[in-house]
């Protein structure tokens, strides 16, 4: 090596080798032949190159260009790979750590208790939730120490839009401190035709991981909108979006080494490869569903009998709770094959929201909206309250818009827009209170100036 070269050697370095031809890494391909301009060649492209050396037809002028050119836009030091797109090297074996100590889990209990704190309400899902991220770590820390193998628990969570399904899962694994992707299936399609390929939720998790295959297999996947690859209802032309999504799902929630890119959604001869096995990878899958509550009450106004004694048919209409009698035919109906379906053993379902959870989820959580507000204000040195008749009409018109706890910042952003842009103008303002006649459009907010003790009430419906 000149002595002017200051780059590190390779074999101290925390990334692998990359072919410069076929893109594989030291791992896979094998030692690689170096080059000049710290280009690397595995052993097979190399054997490759001299056959078509000596079988002829071989331009060697340009073979020595390309040894002797740098690649457009990267430096030696990146070896010719965006970071990326670089593997991290798999520590030595004397030297790997467990990766898990069972006393280091929390209990189910534990982790519910930390879900409590941001998650208001859907009891029986966090409940659920909790013990299958407890004995799913179990499962990876045991490491099959005797014979009787764990099987994989993955989840399947069911609700309607803004219950909380992708805000459950986010949380989990902030407090768990594992690698998170979450993906949405609408755009899976088969091998890729227009959107992603199946592979690429791997993908995701891989770059969640900072490229570290180790850390990955231990991760959790959240494929949202899992409803929208059910079959479709017409079988005339392939459904590379529905059915097909399905099938090839299924030997990664089974488990089984694939070959995913690095640092992108599909492959092509460019980008490397590296190969993770899903084994231990815990998958949760969520789904509106929507019109899946026909189908279970369709199926039990089959069940009931006729005559004087026989139900109403109309008697599940109303039912907050019809989600909850969901089965598994009901989820084959709908359009989810049952292959699919058997590689999701827990399967929980989570409540809408009422009136009182929107004002419970208003006020409660660690980070709720209003003390997101009141934070705000706070930072202009003024007192922001609501009082319960403002938190009741909030939650009111929530209900009205049918999108969950997703409308609530959405009203609240409405009626704060003329208060916070008000209120930095006037530095004697010391408190605004929000109140319901404010909310209904009847009346004003109630204004408290600095040092004053009775306060000023607005009159008008807007600031």
């Amino acid at each position: 090596m000149p002595e002017n070269d200051n780059r590190k050697d390779d074999n101290t370095t925390e990334y692998e080798k990359v072919c410069f031809i076929c893109r594989r890494p030291e791992s896979i391909a094998g030692k690689m032949i170096d080059l000049p301009n710290h280009i690397c060649v595995c052993p097979d492209c190399m054997q490759k190159s001299f056959d078509a050396m000596n079988n002829g037809g071989f331009d060697y002028s340009q073979f020595m260009n390309m040894a002797g050119m740098p690649m457009m836009g990267f430096t030696d030091e990146e070896n010719q790979v965006p970071k990326r797109q670089r593997i991290k090297k798999k520590k030595a074996q004397e030297e790997k750590p467990p990766a898990l100590n069972i006393r280091d889990i929390p209990a189910p209990h534990k982790i519910k208790a930390q879900l409590d704190e941001y998650v208001v309400g859907q009891e029986h899902a966090k409940k659920a939730m909790s013990v299958a991220v407890y004995n799913h770590y179990k499962r990876v820390a045991a490491d099959m120490m005797d014979e009787i193998e764990i099987e994989k628990s993955n989840m399947l969570m069911i609700g309607p839009t803004g219950s909380g399904k992708t805000y459950l899962v986010r949380t989990l694994a902030r407090l768990l401190d594992v690698p998170l992707a979450i993906t949405d299936a609408t755009s899976l399609t088969e091998a890729g035709y227009i959107g992603d390929d199946i592979e690429s939720v791997v993908s995701k998790l891989l770059a969640a991981a900072d490229n570290d295959v180790e850390k990955a297999e231990q991760g959790i996947i959240f494929i949202d909108e899992i409803d929208k690859i059910a079959k479709k209802k017409s079988t005339s032309q392939r459904d590379v979006s529905g059915e097909s999504v399905q099938q090839g799902m299924l030997k990664l929630l089974e488990g089984s080494e694939i070959e995913v890119p690095v640092g992108a959604n599909s492959k092509n001869a460019m980008v490397p490869l590296t190969t993770i096995n899903t084994k231990n990878i815990l998958f949760i899958c969520g789904g509106a569903f929507p019109d899946l509550d026909r189908i279970i009450k369709t199926r039990l106004a089959k069940n009931s009998s006729i005559g004087f004694g026989a139900d109403l048919k109309d008697k599940f209409d109303h039912d907050k709770k019809i989600l909850e009698k969901v089965t598994i035919e009901d989820l084959r109906t709908f359009g989810m094959i049952p292959e699919f379906l058997g590689r999701l053993p827990v399967v929980f379902t989570l409540q809408g929201l009422n009136e009182e959870m929107l004002v419970k989820i208003l006020k409660e959580p660690k980070n709720a909206i209003l003390k997101q507000y009141q934070k705000l204000l706070a930072l202009d040195e003024v007192k922001l309250e609501f009082d319960d008749e403002a938190l009741h009409s909030i939650a009111k018109k929530a209900i009205e818009k049918d999108t969950g706890a997703r409308a609530l910042r959405a009203i609240i952003e409405e009626f704060m827009l003329d208060i916070m842009y008000e209120i930095p103008k006037d530095d004697s303002i010391g408190q605004v209170t929000i109140t319901g006649a404010y909310i209904e459009g009847t009346g004003g907010p109630i204004i408290r100036l600095r040092g004053q003790e009775v306060p000023m009430i607005e009159s008008s419906g807007t600031y």
